[in-house]
């Protein structure tokens, strides 16, 4: 029997020893190759034919052409997984965030940021295998304007009750579901509270744009905010978000703690106390991601009367945590993305 075909990785960076450091971090893993390295796009274009790699990791700050407008030619004319790799600044972060939106499957600190050389190592690969098991799309059209979306008036004019909490987790591909699922959410709705797995300094950034696509308020969590309607509220990177009552209803803790399922923040650590506070005033969604991380809390909220939702297979980038989540039998309804948000208004209208 042959072996298993390995994870087939090109290194863009314009910095030798970024180049180094990171196909040293996936050079211990048996099931992942670099097969090269490219220090500008124009030789990254070159050897993304030349040598049909599996994978892309892309520095956002290059000369000669920044990685943004270099994916954006990836994605248009040779579509492929890409992982951006950004430094921490403002604008750097921002335009992070602004590859995901243009096709970009996940972001990573820069090397030297927040992570060890251990965990640098576990936490690269894991996204290399996420990237690798993406459904890329072509790149058709820009990504969508920061403005406000319209809401029809019958959504505008609901009354739903406002002592439901919805709570969302996503990983790989989920910062633009989330995105699509709420522009389509009504600013009457009831308080959101939203995990996505993202580096610490990122999430800013990626709430920020939120706040502005959607007709609610999006911002970053701090510990103690209040989870109110027209509000979703977004776990930091590198730290775990719960739900907690507060008087007649709910705010947020927002702490450190030990990895679940290999993340902070967890799906599990949002959904598990969403189940202990909210119970059946609370209505679960689950979206794409590779792993786990999500399905045992999404159990525990059903198992306390919660409404479940999860994205379909045939619109996930990785359909790993929903598959987990309905293989548990924590999901009650599965749905396509674009139906994400009717459902979860259907179901706030039911409660």
């Amino acid at each position: 029997m042959s072996a298993a075909r390995k994870i087939r990785v090109l290194v863009v960076d314009d910095s030798a020893i970024v180049r180094k450091v990171l196909s040293e971090a996936l050079t211990n893993h048996a099931d992942i190759e670099v097969v090269g390295t490219a220090p500008d796009p124009y030789i990254a274009r070159d050897k993304i034919l030349a040598l049909a790699p599996d994978v892309v990791t892309l520095d956002i700050e290059m000369p000669r052409m920044d990685g943004l407008t270099f994916l954006k030619k990836i994605m248009r004319h040779h579509p492929l997984p890409v992982i951006v790799i950004s430094s921490l600044g403002q604008a750097s972060s921002r335009a992070a965030i602004e590859a995901l939106a243009n096709g970009a499957v996940d972001v990573l600190c820069k090397p030297g940021g927040p992570y060890s050389v251990g965990e640098l190592s576990r936490i690269l690969a894991d996204k290399v295998r996420a990237a690798a098991a993406a459904r890329i799309k072509k790149l058709t059209a820009a990504a969508p304007p920061a403005a406000s979306r319209v809401l029809p008036p019958s959504q505008e004019d609901n009354a739903f009750r406002q002592s439901t909490v919805v709570a969302m987790g996503a990983s790989t591909g989920g910062t633009e579901a989330i995105a699509a699922v709420l522009r389509e959410i009504p600013p009457t709705a009831p308080g959101i509270v939203v995990t996505q797995h993202i580096p610490a300094g990122f999430s800013l950034a990626f709430a920020n744009r939120l706040n502005q696509l959607c007709a609610i308020e999006v911002r970053e969590a701090v510990d103690g905010d209040e989870v109110r309607p027209g509000l979703a509220l977004i776990a930091p990177g590198n730290f775990h978000m719960l739900l907690r009552r507060s008087g007649y209803g709910y705010s947020v803790a927002v702490k450190t703690g030990p990895r679940v399922c290999y993340q902070r923040p967890s799906v599990d650590v949002l959904f598990t106390s969403v189940a202990e506070v909210a119970g059946a005033d609370s209505i679960g969604v689950i979206l794409t991601g590779m792993g786990s991380d999500g399905a045992e809390g999404l159990l525990r909220m059903k198992g306390a009367g919660a409404y479940t939702i999860a994205q379909d297979e045939a619109s996930c980038v990785v359909f790993g945590m929903p598959r987990e989540a309905i293989r548990n039998g924590s999901v009650q309804e599965v749905v396509p993305l674009p139906h994400v948000a009717g459902s979860i208004l259907r179901a706030l209208n039911r409660a």
